[in-house]
């Protein structure tokens, strides 16, 4: 009788911790349009309290961090999260000027044995849903870093955040530039092939060849990645910080799309393992929010745009 008090639960116990939207949550938010100004890096801590859901979105856009407070209700029973009224960097801003779209968050949980995720959009008020597109988002659950005592601790010493980066002189000095050429190492070769590669942006290009420059975007604490060109290791254990890695790339002009993959090394002290790179054809720049983990890989597509 006492095992099966103890089965029944576990049981109830299990089922409760799958149908939570506690703690962190990290993916991408992507407008369904063909510019790399749609791509948005997404972190949420939450923590839901009796009758409703609070916590912190932080999220970058270009060269913009934001960290705001977000409030909202969570029904356990059919998994629906709903945010409210929350600022969002206009995805057609420009470095000169920014706009903010006020929009609500509306998700499902979807928890299965693979690992958690929330899936849904940031959605325009009705007054301006013609002009604020919807943000489409995949979010997945940290769990190494969703301890109790972590998220409250985010939460409690939240503080608004708006922070403009923009690489400076002696940012653009570059740490190394890598030839591109074919490294061999087996490991970090089988490694990459098991992982799920995903698509973080599509950007099109006016150019044969394109310079890449990889930063880390935000506290420099210990990342460290390998870079693929079209599924072929160009670098590996290379260490992002403040000053670039990198790269002169000629793309291959016998393929509709050339893919470019950053693969994580390790999650640094802050996981994920996330990079600012910058992609230039000569004429246009890119500015575009990696985030891979030991599981997936970030993935952008280069089209040449046609003459």
């Amino acid at each position: 009788m006492k095992k099966l008090f103890l089965l029944i639960a576990v049981f109830f116990a299990v089922q409760g911790y799958g149908q939570s939207v506690f703690g962190y949550w990290y993916g991408y938010g992507n407008v369904k349009i063909k510019s790399s100004a749609s791509n948005y890096l997404v972190e949420m801590i939450l923590q839901p309290e009796k009758g409703y859901v609070k916590g912190v979105l932080n999220y970058y856009f270009k060269n913009t961090y934001r960290s705001v407070q977000v409030k909202g209700n969570y029904n356990a029973s059919t998994r629906e999260l709903n945010l409210y009224n929350i600022p969002v960097t206009y995805f057609g801003s420009n470095s000169n000027m920014e706009i903010d779209c006020i929009m609500n968050l509306r998700a499902s949980l979807r928890a299965a044995k693979a690992g958690s995720n929330l899936v849904g959009a940031f959605v325009g008020l009705p007054e301006n849903r013609y002009t604020c597109f919807d943000i489409n988002f995949n979010l997945s659950l940290n769990e190494d870093a969703s301890q109790k005592d972590s998220v409250l601790r985010a939460i409690r010493e939240y503080k608004e955040t708006y922070q403009v980066w923009t690489p400076s002189a002696s940012d653009t000095l570059q740490a190394v530039t890598i030839q591109q050429r074919k490294v061999v190492n087996y490991v970090v070769e089988d490694e990459f092939k098991k992982r799920e590669s995903v698509l973080a942006s599509e950007i099109e290009v006016n150019s044969d060849s394109i310079k890449v420059d990889f930063y880390d975007n935000g506290e420099i604490d210990g990342d460290s990645i390998s870079v693929f060109f079209n599924n072929q290791l160009l670098a590996f254990s290379q260490r992002l910080s403040t000053r670039s890695i990198h790269f002169n790339l000629a793309l291959d002009t016998t393929k509709e799309v050339n893919e470019l993959s950053m693969f994580a090394d390790n999650l640094g002290s802050i996981p994920p393992n996330t990079a600012l790179m910058i992609v230039s054809d000569g004429e246009k720049q890119y500015e575009i929010r990696l985030s891979s983990s030991l599981e997936k890989n970030a993935t952008i597509r280069i089209r040449r745009k046609r003459k």
